[in-house]
């Protein structure tokens, strides 16, 4: 099972790779050394692994060919200029003993040997200048999952041409993480959690990426400080993740996803008092993994559910309510009772975002080992709770970080105002302060999120949002390792501010503006993104048509839908690092010139929804002048909608607002009599944006003929304008 898509929810009712310089190198070259004698940790590591190179002078030279084990056969060979390398993917972190460079007749006369942990942040091994071409066999020291051949200076006008780049070095990876079993000891007040019998502080994120991409991230995650990462799902994908986590040192805290998790209006709906077959199947299926991993080094612990007592008020009410959340809390004692009779040596939890849950636990689920909490704005309140509740075990934190949509107040356009980056990363940094301050209680957190999504959930939560480090990155890692020093740090954005924010007129301009600097002098690049997750329900961040004015301010386009849209300053740094900001702009329809003549006059329609949703949905709604309101037909084509304006009347402009339910194909018909009907306007191509259709036109009725729906839906007018 993997997460599904879920972002929390109340009591809520809730780049490219830097080259190094050639001063750099030359400063530190030192002559070829010969090799080491053969040994226990000089096995060839590179050999069918992947390689990619900065470049290839054509086809059949690609980099493959440098690690193919084909001596005199196949090779690799670069572009012509200076700057190209090689890099070979051991999969995994090892030690490393030597390199073994076979040229072709272009060859390196200067180039540096370095290796990596993330691909990313390099660390030169050994600089090579005065190279002669042949066998280069170069003795190094040191380790990483990534090794290259960095080219500073050419032989001669060719590129770099390479028969074969070897990587030798330890056949095993870092060390894994400390065996024997996992416990919580101790009694009220002063429990720990152990492995093999060593103190165990929970330094921990929540895990993103896939698990195919454990390799690239998890040294990274370990750089921070990390020892644990969470997941909510464990099944035959888990493994390679576990085993990554294992070659870095890391322990896992593996999730059994039960429905209906991510708290309310996510998952789907069990009766756990009957559905006996959903339950039996869960069970079998966290058995079987259980058994699959229970040995594994990195498993640190079993976590069944995810916010399911909080979720199951969007079940079920009432007493109902009650019985299934006692019956849930049951189950998960079951679980913990199976887990424990398959694997007694690591312990198993179960995980709620509201303190209010834990009644609940301590009442049915006796063979859990200890609690744990989703708790984001509130986190420095659990403590309290957990006083003032009397509970009996010690809990895991497994999801904290800056406030949530569902905690902080609405701005000026009615949505939540999300916190700056500066507050975010205070969240991290006061939350890891409330867990570390319930001594003997709080056994450590996996704070949210180390996730790469780049959309609206992702930039509230996520540590690195396409990849670019925060300062709620920072602030993590300063939680875990007590110090940042030496790290370059993202550009902070402060009094983001847009004007209009209430009023942009759709595919007209507003304006954006921000002070931006950068800690370290860095030069900024910037990028501007819209999100209509309030507007339209799509959460993914597309960059805006922008221009920048000056001093901090940029003219941007706004979207043809109207509704509340996010706006996203997004400062990168080139080095990695960004910070990105976010404010709402509400998007109106734009203005139109002379008077609307159809406000509150008499409005007929072939029908209307008298009770749905927001509904009725009356036809006077759509010339009242509000365009939070609207008409709504059945849904059937075809319907139409007219307006009586009394007598005739110039008519200039029509204005049609729609609603997300609108017209893909339509006619503007007019008539003095309100049975002869004329067409002056008709399209096939309607998107559902506002239409704004100029008339030179006199006539008493207007009527719109429906005669294709955009939607499954019926046909939905916010307003209906027609301007003399």
């Amino acid at each position: 099972m993997t997460r599904p898509p879920v972002f929390l929810t109340p009591p809520r009712v809730r780049g490219p790779v830097a080259l190094i310089t050639l001063g750099a190198l030359l400063a530190s070259c030192v002559t070829l050394a010969t090799a080491p004698s053969a040994g226990a940790a000089d096995t060839l590591l590179s050999q069918g692994r992947p390689a990619t190179a900065s470049s290839q002078e054509g086809d059949g030279l690609a980099a493959a060919a440098a690690v193919d084990g084909n001596l005199t056969g196949t090779r690799w060979a670069s572009k012509w200029t200076d700057a190209e390398w090689l890099q070979v993917d051991l999969g995994a972190t090892r030690s490393l003993s030597r390199v073994v460079l076979s040229w072709e007749s272009a060859y390196g006369r200067s180039y540096a040997i370095q290796a990596s942990d993330d691909g990313t942040t390099w660390r030169t091994l050994k600089t090579v200048s005065g190279g002669d071409g042949g066998t280069d066999d170069l003795a190094v020291t040191g380790s990483g999952r990534y090794v290259r051949m960095q080219g500073v200076a050419r032989s001669g006008g060719y590129g770099y041409s390479l028969w074969e780049f070897q990587v030798h070095g330890g056949d095993g990876g870092t060390n894994p993480p400390p065996g024997g079993p996992v416990e919580v000891t101790g009694s009220q007040g002063a429990w720990r959690l152990t492995v093999g019998g060593q103190p165990y502080t929970v330094k921990g994120l929540t895990w993103g990426p896939s698990a195919a991409d454990a390799p690239k991230h998890l040294p990274d995650v370990k750089s921070m400080g990390v020892n644990t990462i969470r997941t909510w799902g464990t099944d035959g994908s888990t493994g390679p993740l576990l085993d990554s986590a294992a070659a870095q040192g890391l322990r896992v805290v593996n999730g059994f996803w039960l429905q209906p998790g991510g708290g309310p209006g996510s998952g789907g709906c069990v009766d756990y008092v009957t559905d006996t077959a959903y339950k039996t199947n869960a069970l079998n299926e966290f058995a079987k993994w259980v058994d699959a991993y229970k040995s594994h080094p990195a498993t640190l612990m079993w976590n069944v559910g995810n916010e399911s007592v909080l979720g199951l008020q969007n079940c079920y009410g009432g007493t109902e309510l009650e019985a299934q959340r006692n019956a849930y809390t049951s189950f998960v004692n079951d679980v913990a009772k199976k887990i424990h009779s398959i694997d007694p040596d690591h312990p198993v939890t179960s995980t709620d975002a509201w303190t209010g849950a834990w009644p609940y636990y301590q009442r049915n689920a006796p063979d859990l080992d200890l609690y744990s909490m989703n708790s984001y704005g509130n986190m420095c309140k659990v403590r309290q709770d957990w006083i003032d509740g009397g509970y009996t075990k010690p809990y895991l934190v497994t999801e904290t970080g800056p406030a949530g949509e569902w905690e902080v107040p609405d701005d000026a356009n009615g949505v939540p105002d999300e916190p700056t980056d500066v507050q975010k990363a205070e969240g991290y940094t006061r939350a890891w302060e409330c867990v570390t301050g319930h001594q003997g209680v709080a056994l450590g957190a996996t704070m949210f999120h180390y996730g790469t999504e780049h959309d609206f959930g992702g930039v509230w939560f996520n540590l690195l949002p396409d990849g670019l480090k925060r300062l709620s990155y920072y602030a993590v890692k300063k939680a875990y390792t007590g110090s940042t020093a030496g790290n370059n740090t993202p550009p902070v954005i402060s009094g983001m501010a847009v004007t209009p924010a209430g009023s942009a007129p759709a595919g007209g301009e507003f304006t954006v503006r921000a002070d931006v600097r950068d800690p370290d002098g860095d030069p900024i690049t910037y990028r501007i993104y819209l999100s209509g997750n309030y507007a339209t329900g799509d959460k993914r961040l597309v960059e805006a048509q922008w221009r920048s004015t000056g001093n901090g301010a940029f003219a941007v386009t706004a979207p043809e839908k109207l509704g509340v849209w996010k706006v996203y300053v997004q400062a990168e740094d080139g080095r990695g690092n960004a910070g990105i900001e976010t404010k709402s702009v509400k998007v109106v329809a734009p203005p139109v010139t002379g008077t609307n003549v159809a406000l509150n006059k008499p409005t007929t329609a072939s029908s209307f929804q008298g009770s749905y949703g927001d509904c009725p949905c009356a036809p006077a709604l759509a010339v009242d002048g509000r365009q939070e309101t609207r008409w709504a037909s059945d849904w059937a084509d075809p319907q139409w909608i007219r307006t009586d304006l009394g007598a005739p009347t110039a008519i200039r402009t029509i204005q049609l607002v729609w609603d997300p339910a609108y017209a893909k194909a339509y006619e503007v018909q007019v008539s003095n009599d309100g049975t002869t009907w004329r067409t002056v306007h008709s399209t096939t191509t309607g998107n559902g944006d506002i239409d704004t259709i100029a008339l030179r036109e006199s006539a008493r009725h207007v009527r719109l003929h429906l005669t294709q729906r955009g939607t499954g839906w019926g046909y939905s007018l916010r307003e209906f304008g027609i301007h003399s």
